[in-house]
């Protein structure tokens, strides 16, 4: 259960890895080096082929955490005298919604419940309200409640009324099916230590090679022009600043873990397997989710806290954390929730012994579900 004296973490990321990739992190590697720019192609080429980017989509790393390549993204590809729609049912739609401010870049912001995915219709609404908007920024996989958006559809609509989609993948790269080649959607954000199961530290951006070739001294940012890092690798193969070596190296082994074990239908039907073994078990102890199953993304699940008056999320933390497991807060403003996380190196039995250590505390604390 656990691994050496660490707690299992079923968190959206970090989350718990594999020892090889921890263990990858233990050689050091020269910024210049020509082995270690080898293996940020090579990785850059196999997140392109997890999305079958082909020909017309470039692979862009980032330093940083998943957000710093969010906003690289929105302040690279976006004009300044465009307009983004922001569909918002989340803590991260909501993160966009200020970049956009800080950026001073227009938006229109589509207000919907926490538990309410976007649809295809109301977008299309929208662009018929509002001639201005030439963006969208959609979130595929809302973390702060697991919601899934049906990203197909949003695409397709995106398409047919060309308009620009921005998608962050953040929880969902990897992790369940996105196929570029269906087209529509423009960009593609994610990062290193979520369903890829590597560490945190480097973001990437998949845009389409066409779109990223106009933006040439558009971004407000030198730290985060993405044209200038892609047009700087191409010419040199280095990154522009000190790159997340260990990062780097980290996610090398944790994508040849992911091939091995059959890509993404692969890991997207542990993490199904680990949703269903959590929810069935949760479900026995008394506990609902906050997300009707049609709408919850096998990555993590929130519950509704106890209305047991012994309750004190604090307590219910610290002692699950201490019987090897660390979950998570809710972000939700609506209700009190916490959440439980179906990623990482894990199986359907660490979730079962997770739900068991949960029904344990429980009793400690006196509290009835």
């Amino acid at each position: 259960m656990i691994v050496g004296n660490d707690p299992i973490l079923l968190t959206p990321g970090p989350l718990t890895t594999s020892s090889a990739t921890r263990q990858a992190m233990l050689r050091d590697w020269g910024s210049w080096d020509a082995a270690f720019n080898r293996m940020t192609q090579t990785v850059c080429t196999d997140l392109l082929d997890v999305v079958h980017g082909g020909a017309d989509y470039v692979c862009v790393p980032l330093q940083g955490s998943g957000t710093f390549s969010v906003e690289a993204a929105i302040g690279t590809l976006v004009p300044r005298e465009g307009c983004v729609l922001v569909p918002n049912n989340g803590a991260y739609c909501a993160r966009i919604v200020r970049i956009l401010q800080r950026l001073r870049i227009a938006y229109v912001e589509l207000a919907l419940r926490e538990d309410e995915p976007v649809t295809a219709a109301a977008i299309e609404d929208a662009f018929m309200r509002d001639p201005r908007i030439t963006h969208v920024a959609q979130v595929h996989l809302e973390t702060s409640a697991g919601l899934l958006n049906p990203l197909d559809e949003i695409a397709a609509v995106c398409l047919r009324h060309d308009k620009r989609l921005i998608v962050d993948a953040m929880s969902s790269f990897g992790a369940l099916p996105i196929d570029l080649r269906l087209g529509g959607i423009d960009a593609l954000i994610s990062a290193s230590g979520k369903c890829l199961e590597g560490v945190p530290g480097m973001g990437f951006v998949i845009v389409r090679r066409d779109l990223l070739a106009s933006c040439e001294g558009r971004s407000p940012s030198l730290a985060m022009d993405l044209y200038d890092q892609y047009a700087y690798m191409q010419k040199s193969t280095q990154w522009r600043f000190t790159p997340p070596t260990h990062v780097v190296a980290a996610l090398r082994v944790a994508l040849d873990q992911f091939i091995a074990e059959g890509g993404q239908p692969a890991r997207g039907a542990r993490y199904v397997k680990n949703c269903h073994t959590l929810v069935s078990a949760m479900k026995a102890l008394g506990f609902e989710t906050f997300l009707r199953a049609e709408v919850q993304a096998p990555v993590i699940v929130t519950f509704h806290a106890p209305r047991d008056p012994m309750w004190r999320f604090g307590d219910f933390y610290a002692a699950v954390r201490e019987a090897g497991f660390v979950l998570y807060p809710g972000k939700l403003t609506v209700v009190e929730t916490f959440r439980v996380g179906c990623i990482g190196a894990v199986d359907s039995h660490e979730m079962f012994d997770a739900v068991a250590a949960i029904g344990r505390v429980l009793v400690e604390m006196g509290v009835k579900v």
